[in-house]
Protein backbone atom coordinates (compact mmCIF):
# COMPACT_ATOMS: atom_id res chain seq x y z
CA UNK A 1 0.00 0.00 0.00
CA UNK A 2 1.00 3.47 -0.79
CA UNK A 3 -0.19 6.56 0.53
CA UNK A 4 -0.03 9.64 -2.65
CA UNK A 5 -2.47 12.21 -0.89
CA UNK A 6 -3.58 13.55 2.96
CA UNK A 7 -6.00 15.87 4.18
CA UNK A 8 -7.89 16.72 7.01
CA UNK A 9 -11.71 17.33 6.71
CA UNK A 10 -13.03 20.38 8.87
CA UNK A 11 -10.31 19.43 11.70
CA UNK A 12 -12.63 15.87 12.16
CA UNK A 13 -11.28 13.18 9.91
CA UNK A 14 -8.40 12.34 8.16
CA UNK A 15 -8.22 11.82 4.46
CA UNK A 16 -5.59 9.89 2.85
CA UNK A 17 -5.93 8.51 -0.53
CA UNK A 18 -3.51 5.08 -1.31
CA UNK A 19 -2.75 3.00 -4.44
CA UNK A 20 -2.62 -0.94 -3.76
CA UNK A 21 -0.50 -2.36 -6.44
CA UNK A 22 -2.83 -0.73 -8.99
CA UNK A 23 -5.80 -0.44 -7.25
CA UNK A 24 -6.82 3.18 -5.59
CA UNK A 25 -8.63 3.64 -2.46
CA UNK A 26 -9.03 5.95 0.27
CA UNK A 27 -9.08 5.90 3.94
CA UNK A 28 -10.70 7.87 6.76
CA UNK A 29 -9.12 8.02 10.01
CA UNK A 30 -11.12 10.09 13.14
CA UNK A 31 -8.61 13.02 13.40
CA UNK A 32 -9.30 13.76 17.62
CA UNK A 33 -8.16 10.49 18.87
CA UNK A 34 -5.05 8.34 19.06
CA UNK A 35 -6.37 5.25 20.05
CA UNK A 36 -6.85 2.71 17.32
CA UNK A 37 -10.54 2.70 16.09
CA UNK A 38 -12.12 -0.28 14.47
CA UNK A 39 -12.69 -0.31 10.38
CA UNK A 40 -15.57 -0.15 8.47
CA UNK A 41 -15.11 -1.40 4.64
CA UNK A 42 -17.04 1.01 2.47
CA UNK A 43 -17.98 -0.89 -0.64
CA UNK A 44 -18.68 1.58 -3.23
CA UNK A 45 -21.38 1.40 -6.14
CA UNK A 46 -20.01 0.36 -9.64
CA UNK A 47 -19.80 4.09 -10.91
CA UNK A 48 -16.37 4.91 -9.95
CA UNK A 49 -14.80 6.46 -6.57
CA UNK A 50 -15.08 9.74 -7.81
CA UNK A 51 -19.13 9.84 -8.88
CA UNK A 52 -19.78 7.75 -5.59
CA UNK A 53 -17.41 10.32 -3.48
CA UNK A 54 -20.04 12.21 -1.82
CA UNK A 55 -21.85 9.78 -0.66
CA UNK A 56 -18.49 7.74 0.34
CA UNK A 57 -17.46 10.58 2.22
CA UNK A 58 -20.59 11.38 4.08
CA UNK A 59 -21.01 7.84 5.05
CA UNK A 60 -17.07 8.03 6.39
CA UNK A 61 -17.99 11.42 8.27
CA UNK A 62 -20.54 9.98 9.94
CA UNK A 63 -18.14 6.83 11.07
CA UNK A 64 -15.48 9.12 12.28
CA UNK A 65 -18.13 10.97 14.56
CA UNK A 66 -18.79 7.55 15.98
CA UNK A 67 -14.86 6.42 16.68
CA UNK A 68 -14.49 4.31 13.32
CA UNK A 69 -12.03 4.28 10.42
CA UNK A 70 -13.50 3.75 7.04
CA UNK A 71 -11.84 2.59 4.01
CA UNK A 72 -12.81 2.10 0.29
CA UNK A 73 -11.27 0.99 -2.96
CA UNK A 74 -12.59 0.58 -6.47
CA UNK A 75 -14.30 -1.85 -7.64
CA UNK A 76 -12.75 -3.83 -11.06
CA UNK A 77 -13.79 -2.28 -14.10
CA UNK A 78 -15.12 1.06 -12.19
CA UNK A 79 -13.71 4.54 -13.09
CA UNK A 80 -10.23 4.61 -14.19
CA UNK A 81 -9.65 0.73 -14.09
CA UNK A 82 -9.77 -1.35 -17.12
CA UNK A 83 -12.94 -2.79 -18.63
CA UNK A 84 -13.13 -6.65 -19.31
CA UNK A 85 -14.82 -7.27 -22.29
CA UNK A 86 -17.27 -9.90 -21.02
CA UNK A 87 -18.66 -7.48 -18.12
CA UNK A 88 -18.96 -5.12 -20.85
CA UNK A 89 -21.48 -7.33 -23.01
CA UNK A 90 -23.17 -8.52 -19.88
CA UNK A 91 -23.68 -4.55 -19.44
CA UNK A 92 -25.03 -4.52 -22.93
CA UNK A 93 -26.86 -7.24 -22.75
CA UNK A 94 -28.68 -5.85 -19.41
CA UNK A 95 -29.57 -2.58 -20.95
CA UNK A 96 -31.02 -4.41 -24.42
CA UNK A 97 -33.14 -6.78 -22.11
CA UNK A 98 -34.59 -3.51 -20.46
CA UNK A 99 -35.19 -1.27 -23.16
CA UNK A 100 -37.11 -4.01 -24.65
CA UNK A 101 -39.44 -4.83 -21.32
CA UNK A 102 -38.03 -8.18 -20.93
CA UNK A 103 -37.21 -9.45 -18.18
CA UNK A 104 -33.51 -9.98 -16.75
CA UNK A 105 -32.35 -13.62 -17.16
CA UNK A 106 -30.43 -15.76 -15.47
CA UNK A 107 -27.79 -15.92 -17.71
CA UNK A 108 -27.28 -11.74 -17.86
CA UNK A 109 -27.44 -11.34 -14.39
CA UNK A 110 -24.37 -14.38 -13.90
CA UNK A 111 -22.20 -13.22 -16.50
CA UNK A 112 -22.73 -9.31 -14.93
CA UNK A 113 -21.94 -9.96 -11.08
CA UNK A 114 -20.16 -13.17 -10.60
CA UNK A 115 -17.05 -12.28 -12.31
CA UNK A 116 -17.00 -9.01 -10.39
CA UNK A 117 -17.59 -11.06 -6.98
CA UNK A 118 -14.80 -12.88 -8.11
CA UNK A 119 -12.55 -10.45 -8.64
CA UNK A 120 -13.46 -8.39 -5.83
CA UNK A 121 -13.38 -10.04 -3.06
CA UNK A 122 -9.62 -11.26 -3.05
CA UNK A 123 -9.13 -7.29 -3.41
CA UNK A 124 -11.05 -6.70 -0.50
CA UNK A 125 -9.23 -8.87 1.18
CA UNK A 126 -5.66 -7.91 0.11
CA UNK A 127 -6.84 -4.28 1.55
CA UNK A 128 -6.99 -5.60 4.30
CA UNK A 129 -4.14 -7.39 4.31
CA UNK A 130 -2.62 -3.85 3.90
CA UNK A 131 -4.86 -1.69 6.23
CA UNK A 132 -4.90 -4.22 9.66
CA UNK A 133 -1.35 -3.20 10.26
CA UNK A 134 -1.69 0.10 10.37
CA UNK A 135 -1.18 1.29 13.98
CA UNK A 136 -4.76 3.85 14.03
CA UNK A 137 -6.13 0.56 12.84
CA UNK A 138 -7.47 -1.78 16.01
CA UNK A 139 -10.26 -4.08 16.84
CA UNK A 140 -13.09 -5.36 14.40
CA UNK A 141 -13.99 -4.70 10.94
CA UNK A 142 -17.00 -4.12 9.39
CA UNK A 143 -18.49 -4.33 5.97
CA UNK A 144 -20.80 -1.96 4.72
CA UNK A 145 -22.50 -1.38 1.01
CA UNK A 146 -22.80 -3.33 -1.80
CA UNK A 147 -22.63 -4.73 -4.20
CA UNK A 148 -24.86 -7.16 -1.98
CA UNK A 149 -23.13 -10.14 -3.94
CA UNK A 150 -19.75 -9.24 -3.16
CA UNK A 151 -20.83 -8.76 0.51
CA UNK A 152 -22.31 -11.90 0.69
CA UNK A 153 -19.33 -13.80 -0.22
CA UNK A 154 -17.25 -11.77 1.67
CA UNK A 155 -19.19 -12.80 5.02
CA UNK A 156 -18.46 -16.30 3.57
CA UNK A 157 -15.17 -16.56 3.36
CA UNK A 158 -13.49 -13.57 5.19
CA UNK A 159 -13.10 -14.86 9.10
CA UNK A 160 -12.17 -11.00 9.94
CA UNK A 161 -14.84 -9.43 9.24
CA UNK A 162 -17.80 -9.11 12.20
CA UNK A 163 -20.39 -7.91 11.07
CA UNK A 164 -22.21 -6.47 7.53
CA UNK A 165 -24.48 -3.57 6.63
CA UNK A 166 -25.80 -4.50 2.80
CA UNK A 167 -27.59 -2.91 0.28
CA UNK A 168 -30.43 -4.84 -1.21
CA UNK A 169 -30.19 -2.86 -4.30
CA UNK A 170 -28.48 -4.83 -7.31
CA UNK A 171 -29.21 -8.25 -9.17
CA UNK A 172 -28.40 -11.45 -6.85
CA UNK A 173 -27.40 -14.77 -9.04
CA UNK A 174 -28.87 -17.72 -8.03
CA UNK A 175 -25.73 -19.40 -6.78
CA UNK A 176 -25.11 -16.53 -4.46
CA UNK A 177 -28.45 -17.03 -2.85
CA UNK A 178 -27.04 -20.41 -2.01
CA UNK A 179 -23.74 -19.15 -0.87
CA UNK A 180 -25.63 -17.22 1.31
CA UNK A 181 -26.86 -20.45 3.91
CA UNK A 182 -22.79 -19.92 5.06
CA UNK A 183 -23.23 -16.83 6.34
CA UNK A 184 -23.29 -16.53 10.37
CA UNK A 185 -22.03 -13.51 11.33
CA UNK A 186 -24.62 -10.50 12.80
CA UNK A 187 -26.38 -8.75 9.34
CA UNK A 188 -28.36 -5.33 9.00
CA UNK A 189 -30.09 -5.30 5.45
CA UNK A 190 -31.41 -2.18 3.95
CA UNK A 191 -34.41 -2.49 0.74
CA UNK A 192 -35.64 0.10 -0.77
CA UNK A 193 -39.39 -1.28 -1.89
CA UNK A 194 -39.69 0.62 -4.61
CA UNK A 195 -35.94 0.37 -6.37
CA UNK A 196 -36.58 0.55 -10.23
CA UNK A 197 -33.28 -1.50 -10.37
CA UNK A 198 -33.77 -4.14 -8.15
CA UNK A 199 -35.64 -7.44 -8.16
CA UNK A 200 -37.75 -7.21 -4.55
CA UNK A 201 -37.92 -10.49 -4.24
CA UNK A 202 -34.72 -12.13 -4.73
CA UNK A 203 -33.67 -9.56 -2.38
CA UNK A 204 -35.90 -10.88 -0.01
CA UNK A 205 -35.02 -14.74 -1.24
CA UNK A 206 -31.32 -13.31 -0.32
CA UNK A 207 -32.51 -12.47 3.47
CA UNK A 208 -34.12 -15.58 3.84
CA UNK A 209 -31.26 -17.69 3.09
CA UNK A 210 -28.42 -16.09 5.33
CA UNK A 211 -27.83 -18.53 7.80
CA UNK A 212 -27.13 -15.95 10.71
CA UNK A 213 -28.88 -16.22 13.94
CA UNK A 214 -29.06 -12.32 13.96
CA UNK A 215 -30.10 -10.68 10.58
CA UNK A 216 -32.34 -7.78 10.33
CA UNK A 217 -33.97 -6.08 7.61
CA UNK A 218 -34.66 -2.88 7.43
CA UNK A 219 -37.54 -1.78 4.27
CA UNK A 220 -38.41 1.25 3.15
CA UNK A 221 -40.89 2.72 0.87
CA UNK A 222 -38.83 4.80 -2.06
CA UNK A 223 -36.27 4.26 -4.92
CA UNK A 224 -32.87 3.43 -4.99
CA UNK A 225 -31.03 6.35 -3.59
CA UNK A 226 -33.77 6.85 -1.04
CA UNK A 227 -33.03 5.58 2.21
CA UNK A 228 -34.11 7.72 4.82
CA UNK A 229 -32.01 8.68 7.52
CA UNK A 230 -33.33 6.97 10.45
CA UNK A 231 -32.45 3.84 8.22
CA UNK A 232 -28.75 5.17 8.61
CA UNK A 233 -28.65 5.96 11.61
CA UNK A 234 -30.34 2.15 13.12
CA UNK A 235 -27.06 1.06 10.67
CA UNK A 236 -24.87 3.22 12.60
CA UNK A 237 -26.08 1.67 15.92
CA UNK A 238 -25.92 -1.71 14.46
CA UNK A 239 -21.84 -1.66 13.90
CA UNK A 240 -21.59 0.37 17.42
CA UNK A 241 -23.44 -2.96 18.89
CA UNK A 242 -21.26 -5.11 17.34
CA UNK A 243 -17.87 -3.39 16.84
CA UNK A 244 -17.58 -1.68 20.09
Amino acid sequence: MRFTSERRLDDAVLEREFTLGEIPGILWTPASTSAPAPLILLSPPPLGLRKAYPRLVARARYSAADGFATATIELPGSGDRPRWPAAEQALADLRRAREAGEPVSDEIIDALILPLVDKAVPEWQAALDALLPLPEIGGPVGYSGGVISIGTRLAVVEPRISAAVLFAGSFVPRAIIEEARQVTIPLHVLLQWDDEGNDRQAALALFDAFGSKEKTLHANMGGHTGVPQFAGDAAAQFFTRHLK
